[in-house]
């Protein structure tokens, strides 16, 4: 199984809104009376299926001192039930024509398989079945215990760049469990044990905390009797999830510096606590991932433009923003030094262009090239099911609805320029701000 955000550089991007925009498809959207939400998206050129179902439940959702629960207990999920041996999950979908996977976020975990659409009862009855069924051991948890930590040891603790996003979260974040790494602290996953994992799985893996999507060769009607056959039967738990702590007002600058003998190419590294997407307003998320684009996303960007090619003062930077969270999100901005210059000098030309952002705002042009681009989105977006599935089911386990996917393109669009500079004066500001230098153990050449 992947845990699609542990972490890793790429996974600052997360499931944006706009990197899949709605597509042309018909969406039907209903409820099941056990709490259960269905989407369904139909697309008929080819007699395949996409079957997710997402848990309103992560990392930033597990009890203190639990960290890593939400994704350990994603592994254990693939073991077994009363009527599916141990271990024979994934082999069954295999045997099928299939594929599945499951992965783990601060505010959701899904599971899914992609299979032909004659076969969308059999995954559906698996899925259903471990939903509410799953036989676990303390045979079994012990097992997949040394698997995460193994996990924990070749992803995070033997990469200095994974600790050092650790460590740049965990100062981001005063109070909320967004600071607490998806894979969980080494000490807190060697105390997890089948108490616990019991514990999560009666809280969260239930119907009313769920939400299908089924997309693909299907039509809404039979997914519907499916559904009500297979999940429709399953008893909801009645327990939400608790308020998660907020953050407080974030009133310093801070700043981290991490050496690690491993370093071979040094980086800075910033991230600005921002508003995740709202629907009461929408236009603030969609302003400041206009502002992304416009700072650090492709050669025609400002950095590359001024800061790699007119200035060479590094030879990678970027701006990422990842608007699709429950809570409030990094806003990040980085850059690789060129040789013969210094961190310094690489925060230093980052600083000016959001300075010249702020006091001038983006051109015409820059509006009109983002505006291009999430249209083009939009089109490949028609090509990808799997990926509109994706898009639909983050969206709803945060709190979202299908609505506020569809008019993301005319909100893009609604954008301005003056909407882009107060944007960036109004979050890119150093007291809501980490900013971070990885280095080599010797200092900046590693």
């Amino acid at each position: 199984m992947q845990s699609g955000m542990v972490v890793r550089l790429v996974a600052l991007v997360g499931f944006l809104l706009p990197a899949i925009a709605m597509a042309a498809q018909p969406i039907t959207t209903f409820r099941l009376g056990n709490g259960m939400e269905v989407v369904v998206i139909e697309d008929h050129r080819a007699p395949v299926v996409t079957h997710m179902v997402w848990y309103r439940t992560g990392a930033a959702d597990e009890p203190w001192g639990h960290s890593g629960i939400a994704h350990f207990f994603e592994h254990l999920m693939f073991k077994g039930t009363d009527d599916i041996p141990e271990g024979a999950f994934s082999k069954i979908v295999a045997e099928n024509g299939g594929q599945d996977n499951a992965f783990t976020s601060w505010d959701y975990t899904g599971y899914f398989q992609r299979i032909a659409a004659d076969r969308l009862d059999l995954v559906m009855k698996m899925e259903a079945d471990r939903m509410r069924d799953l036989v676990l051991n303390e045979r079994v948890v012990a097992t997949e215990r040394d698997v995460i930590l193994e996990e924990r040891n070749s992803r995070t603790d033997n990469d200095p760049g994974a600790l050092f996003q650790e460590q740049m979260r965990a100062a981001l974040y005063m109070n909320h469990p967004y600071g607490v790494p998806i894979i969980g602290w080494r000490h807190e996953i060697e105390a997890l044990g089948l108490p616990e994992a019991l514990a999560f799985y009666r809280r969260f893996y239930a119907p009313d905390n769920a939400i299908l999507v089924v997309a693909g060769d299907v039509a809404p009607d039979e997914v519907r009797r499916l559904a009500e056959i297979h999940y429709g039967p399953l008893e909801p738990s009645g327990n939400p999830a608790d308020a998660r702590p907020q953050e407080p007002p974030q009133l310093a600058a801070r700043r981290i510096e991490m050496r690690d003998a491993r370093v071979r190419q040094p980086y800075v590294m910033r991230h600005y606590l921002a508003p995740a997407y709202d629907p009461a307003d929408p236009g603030t998320a969609a302003a400041l991932t206009v502002l992304a684009k416009v700072l650090g996303q492709g050669i025609t960007s400002r950095f590359a433009q001024q800061i790699e090619i007119a200035d060479r003062v590094a030879v990678s930077t970027g701006a990422f923003y990842s608007d699709t969270a429950r809570d409030a999100v990094p806003f990040t901005v980085f850059g690789v030094p060129a040789p013969g210059r210094t961190l310094a000098e690489v925060e230093a030309a980052l600083d000016a262009e959001i300075a010249r952002i702020i006091a001038e705002g983006p051109t015409a042009e820059e509006l009109e090239r983002i505006r291009r681009k999430t249209r083009t989105d939009l089109i490949h977006a028609r090509d990808d099911v799997g990926g509109l599935a994706r898009v639909y089911g983050a969206a709803l386990a945060v709190g979202l609805s299908t609505e506020d996917v569809d008019r993301w393109p005319d909100v893009v669009d609604a954008v301005t320029a003056e909407d882009v500079r107060a944007a960036a004066e109004r979050w890119l500001v150093p007291a809501r701000s980490v900013t971070g230098y990885l280095m080599g153990a010797e200092g900046e050449a590693g």
